[in-house]
């Protein structure tokens, strides 16, 4: 690899952003390639992007992208991808929990071929609560996705470039972007990684990401149905209200004459259901069509159990 890009999203870390800079510095110096370290500020409040916008001037591989206003992290890496260079992108947070240290073990993993690299935070220094629920969240999107990833809210990873810049992201799926690269055939390998206690600042996250987390979980799971199949992935619902849309007409028909307005209003509303959601699978497959972001999510759903098994973890190379 000639070229590494760290990204690392922050939001009100101006008390981290020089110690960060630091410690990557000190971890990817003087290595066989270059590096440049491009630091996404999230709409921060505080003094975060005079913090890094000082280090540009002080170092050439330093880079600074600024939103006007907080979008949440998936947006922040996202645009970091977006503007990243090297061939290998590395991702991981901004306040400091993540190690810098362990950035060149997960690329001597891409190094050896696989197509990312995952760091696994074995022993977390975060508060039981959260660590229960994201353990909850990891068992519920193997299910879902029937994908084992140990640890898919660590977002210390190292990515093969081509890979991570194909796929779309919003909401919160940086999260789930192992599990989606490897139903599309991508190589994993999961490394246990130091994590450690937050020095400066405070958490920003919360139990209302752990909402947007399990929303997401459903809304890909949905969209790797369309995208599967974008013209008859609803074709149970539309059975289902075309059938009672019959039994009602049939009471229409053939019921009694005091119950005809009642049941002639629910037939017409059962009509129109379906009716509707006839129509929206024939927009879907035009969509599925014409956007490029849903054909891509059809590559990685043909690659989508239909059964929902999770898959066994020894079975998964590398994991």
């Amino acid at each position: 690899m000639a070229l590494v890009s760290v990204i690392v999203p922050v939001y009100d870390e101006e008390e981290n952003v020089d110690p960060l800079y630091q410690a990557v510095d000190r971890a990817l110096s003087g290595r066989d390639f270059d590096f440049e370290l491009v630091l996404v500020d999230d709409g921060s409040k505080d003094r975060t992007y005079e913090r890094a916008a000082a280090l540009v001037e002080r170092d050439p591989r330093v880079r600074v992208v600024k939103f006007r206003r907080n979008y949440g992290q998936t947006a922040a890496m996202a645009a970091g991808v977006e503007v990243a260079r090297g061939d290998v992108l590395v991702t991981m947070d901004g306040d400091l929990q993540n190690d810098p240290e362990d950035i060149p073990r997960l690329l001597e993993q891409i190094e050896k071929g696989f197509d990312i690299a995952i760091g696994w935070r074995r022993k977390r220094k975060d508060g039981g609560a959260r660590v229960f629920i994201s353990k909850i969240a990891n068992r519920i999107m193997t299910y879902i996705m029937g994908i084992a990833v140990r640890d898919s809210g660590c977002s210390l990873k190292a990515y093969r470039a081509e890979l991570i810049k194909g796929i779309p992201m919003y909401g919160e799926m940086h999260r789930f972007i192992p599990a989606l690269s490897q139903l599309a055939g991508a190589r994993l390998v999961e490394l246990e990684v130091n994590h450690r206690p937050r020095q400066f600042g405070v958490s920003k996250y919360g139990f209302s990401r752990i909402q947007k987390v399990m929303l997401d979980i459903v809304t890909i799971r949905v969209l790797l149905s369309y995208a599967r199949a974008p013209l008859t992935w609803h074709l149970k619902v539309v059975g289902l209200s075309f059938l009672l849309d019959l039994l009602a007409f049939g009471y229409v028909v053939f019921g009694r004459p005091e119950s005809l307005v009642v049941a002639g209003g629910i037939a017409m509303v059962l009509f129109s259901l379906t009716l509707f959601l006839v129509v929206w699978g024939l927009a879907g497959g035009l969509f599925a069509a014409v956007e490029p972001n849903v054909s891509r999510y059809a590559e990685i759903a043909a690659k989508l159990s239909s059964r929902l098994t999770p898959l066994n973890p020894a079975s998964q190379e590398g994991l």
